[in-house]
């Protein structure tokens, strides 16, 4: 399974971004698709993620209210659509699949696509 972000970008604090991921080569149905990201001299971190037989999604507390994920299972694609950004959503931001369990964490995702950027500036 190859993961292609995009979607980055450069925008000031209160505006908006959507980031897309496409999934391709053996993928899966089941399983989940999230985002995560890596801020500079931090360690990568859950975002948001989304079950894709459920459609059930999860956010991180930071981000909860702000950013939105979907998906369309038809195109083996993943969405996350991000309003009201602040500087402090700075970082690279990396989609991530796992075709089985149920953790949110970077040792828990099965595959990972390059990372896009995203710089909100004050």
């Amino acid at each position: 399974v190859q993961l292609q972000a995009s979607g980055g970008g450069f925008v000031q604090a209160g505006g908006s971004l959507r980031l897309s991921c496409a999934a391709s080569g053996r993928t899966f149905s089941s399983g989940a698709m999230g985002w995560f990201r890596q801020a500079p001299g931090k360690e990568r971190e859950f975002v948001v993620g989304i079950n894709s037989s459920t459609g059930r999604s999860y956010y991180a507390g930071s981000v909860k209210g702000r950013f939105t994920i979907s998906r369309d299972n038809d195109k083996n694609a993943t969405y996350l659509q991000m309003n009201n950004l602040k500087p402090e959503d700075t970082a690279v931001y990396y989609c991530a699949a796992r075709r089985t369990g149920s953790a949110w964490s970077v040792s828990g995702m099965d595959y990972w696509g390059k990372g896009t950027l995203v710089t909100v500036s004050s």
